[in-house]
């Protein structure tokens, strides 16, 4: 299970900084038996250099893997 705090990124482990854009994700967890959602955090804005947010990263790793899954 991973685990992080609410004012840090989940994909960077990066703090997320007062007046940041972000996302939330909401992510069921079946070691806690359904019961609550937890979430996970990520930047929404680009940091100088990159070419795409974490959210964005993180949601192209995520259909990337879908994709692969798919072609096996």
């Amino acid at each position: 299970m991973i685990v992080c705090c609410v004012n840090q990124c989940a994909y960077c482990r990066s703090p997320i900084l007062p007046g940041q854009r972000w996302v939330r994700e909401k992510i069921y967890d079946p070691a806690l038996n359904g019961r609550d959602a937890g979430y996970h955090r990520y930047h929404a804005e680009l940091f100088p250099g990159q070419e795409g947010s974490c959210w964005e990263k993180r949601q192209m790793e995520t259909e990337i893997g879908r994709t692969n899954a798919y072609a096996a």
